[in-house]
């Protein structure tokens, strides 16, 4: 008869997790800074402003996993770059693992193990929750600032001032003869004269993006006689920005939870960021304590690696009879490109 040791390890979950998101559409964020993966977390590999080592304050790397029951949770969010959170299975699900274990019926027990195993995948979606945050941080500041357990982080990746806008007035893009093209050429121009390199895509969420769909002078460049009654539509928009300044436009409007139940946008509202092509840096993985320490040569413990670096770990209670597994990972982006982009508060 199969122990919930044989059903409920680090393997198990790591294939699981592996199998039900292979098919999952990427973070923006992750596709324009790339997962890599090296030991512990080296600051000369976070770079920020002409590849300027960025300035890490330390993490507390020995704090016990904070425990999260199973059953009632939604999404996890935990803003450090060392994260790590735990889950116990409870007394009442592992007597029924046991019951259907020996009732050799796999039938009804593989339910309650996927549920198990969906449990942990959202505790590994939080890990991976904490990158994209970051990175939508960087792309509307230049910076990442993060408050969360008693403990606080600044990260100054060093962004050119001179890249940087907020808007006052009618220049606001909230109002409809704000020069929405006018502003967006000037900025490109600012950062091609400072680098080489002009930047030919923008990022904004759907409050942004409906400003710019609103923009009296671009209905009017469109349709001098009639620009009011233009029926807009995105793809309308995107190919007249296209074919004008050769800019292409991602309106990124995903979101995350917290634990209290309220959602968050990853990119904020009322900002426009310009940004070249290709990758734009990296999002660094580093070597967790689990993984450093308990992958090999450890019988109580289980450890496997998802994400590039998100580690899964499973750890054997023999009283009472249990199994904790924790999920933890260090990451950090770079931003080697960060001279290249400009950032805009317009509203």
């Amino acid at each position: 008869m199969p122990t919930i040791f044989d059903l409920v390890n680090a393997k198990n979950i790591a294939t699981y997790y592996d199998t039900n998101t292979s098919n999952a559409i990427p973070y923006l964020g992750a596709t324009l800074f790339p997962a890599k993966k090296q030991l512990g977390l080296d600051l000369k590999w976070i770079k920020g402003s002409k590849g300027l080592p960025v300035a890490l304050l330390p993490s507390a790397f020995d704090a016990k996993a904070t425990l999260r029951d199973r059953i009632g949770f939604k999404k996890v969010e935990t803003e450090m770059p060392f994260f790590r959170e735990a889950m116990r299975i409870g007394e009442k699900d592992r007597q029924e693992l046991n019951r259907l274990a020996a009732s050799d019926n796999e039938s009804y027990l593989m339910p309650l193990i996927n549920n198990i195993y969906d449990d942990v995948s959202a505790l590994v979606g939080g890990a991976m929750v904490n990158p994209e945050r970051m990175i939508m941080q960087l792309l509307s500041t230049g910076k990442i600032s993060i408050v969360a357990n008693r403990l606080n982080y600044d990260y100054d990746y060093m962004m050119p001032a001179t890249h940087k806008v907020t808007l006052t007035g009618t220049d606001k893009w909230s109002d409809p003869t704000a020069d929405i093209v006018g502003d967006i050429k000037t900025w490109q121009d600012t950062v091609e004269d400072d680098t080489g390199v002009r930047p030919l895509n923008g990022i904004c969420t759907r409050k942004t993006w409906n400003y710019i769909l609103s923009n009296t002078a671009i209905r009017l460049d469109m349709n001098p006689l009639g620009g009011q009654n233009i029926i807009m539509t995105d793809a309308l928009m995107k190919q007249y920005l296209q074919n004008k300044l050769g800019v292409s436009i991602a309106v990124y409007n995903k979101k995350f939870a917290l634990q209290d139940g309220s959602s968050n946008l990853f990119y904020p509202d009322d900002y426009f960021t310009l940004i070249p092509e290709g990758s734009l840096g990296n999002t660094y993985y580093g070597t967790t304590p689990e993984e450093s320490d308990l992958m090999s040569g450890s019988t109580a413990a289980d450890v496997s690696i998802v994400n590039t670096g998100v580690a899964i770990t499973t750890i054997k209670e023999p009283h009472p009879v249990n199994v904790e597994t924790i999920v933890s990972a260090i990451t950090l982006p770079s931003f080697e490109r960060i001279d290249q982009i400009y950032i805009s508060k317009i509203n």
